[in-house]
């Protein structure tokens, strides 16, 4: 019998084609937006391996482009010990908006670890981080915040991850019930190649990004922006142990590791939608 998510998945490659070519990419925000979050990551609280990060990463055009302000309710969905985003957010949105951490529950053992590696820093640094709110995720088992209260709600290299566990479909029931109406929705993940099925690639940790788009939009939301910003043409996508040989995993340790040095973090689509 074939597995509900992967007639989704067949339905997804069908359906994004056509939507695909009707939408127009909607540039990043404007040049002040991205200098308010290049301004935020000289913050002393970041720490030093995040900022070595951030050439390849492009945080500030990122959170620009998904049109975070000062005084949103933003929801990171597992933000993970590092805290690479919260270390930005956090302490802007402290005074006039909110910064919500939907981070592990207790059902996968492995994470817990990192949950309250997460849960240390936030005591620890009261004066960044006193008014985080934390909740917990996994599928929509839990409310990620208050129903309708979340401007915005984001989520980095994450989504092949629920597609594997076949959770994609109750992930986004989670975003959409936090939402407010007309909320944005911020997608980043690795792109997968497209002459390859979802299936096919689904191990390496790659998504097509024709998938991601049509199985979003089938489940409340409506694309309205991409961005290149994240994109990585030197990504061949064809490496033995799949994303994770890649910095800054570096999975296969030595073996072959300059040459996945000079290729760098993956190729990441950069999605925005809004809550229908």
């Amino acid at each position: 019998m074939t597995h509900p998510a992967f007639s989704l998945w067949r339905f997804a490659v069908q359906a994004a084609g056509a939507t695909c070519l009707t939408l127009l990419a909607i540039a990043a925000a404007g040049a002040q937006e991205v200098s308010t979050f290049q301004a935020l990551l000289q913050g002393p609280q970041r720490s030093a391996a995040n900022v070595v990060r951030d050439p390849q990463r492009h945080p500030a055009e990122t959170l620009a482009f998904f049109g975070i302000q000062a005084h949103h309710t933003v929801v990171e969905i597992l933000p993970g010990s590092g805290g690479y985003y919260m270390e930005i957010l956090a302490p802007w949105l402290r005074e006039k908006g909110q910064y919500i951490a939907a981070n592990r529950d207790q059902s996968l053992p492995q994470y817990i670890p990192d949950h309250l590696k997460l849960l240390e820093r936030l005591k620890a640094e009261p004066q960044l981080y006193d008014r985080v709110m934390v909740t917990a995720f996994r599928a929509d088992n839990h409310a990620i915040a208050p129903a309708g209260s979340a401007d915005v709600v984001i989520s980095f290299r994450n989504l092949h991850n629920w597609m594997e566990r076949e959770e994609v479909v109750e992930s986004l029931r989670a975003f959409h019930k936090a939402l407010k109406p007309g909320g944005v929705l911020g997608i980043v993940d690795h792109r997968g190649r497209t002459d390859q099925s979802q299936a096919q690639q689904m191990a390496s940790g790659y998504v097509r990004e024709d998938v991601a788009i049509a199985v979003i939009e089938a489940n409340g939301f409506r694309l309205t922006g991409r961005s290149e910003v994240n994109a990585n043409p030197k990504d061949t996508k064809d490496h033995p142990e799949g994303v994770w040989a890649l910095p800054p995993t570096y999975r296969m340790k030595d073996v072959d590791r300059a040459k996945f040095q000079a290729i760098g973090e993956s190729d990441r689509f950069t999605l925005r939608f809004v809550k229908r």
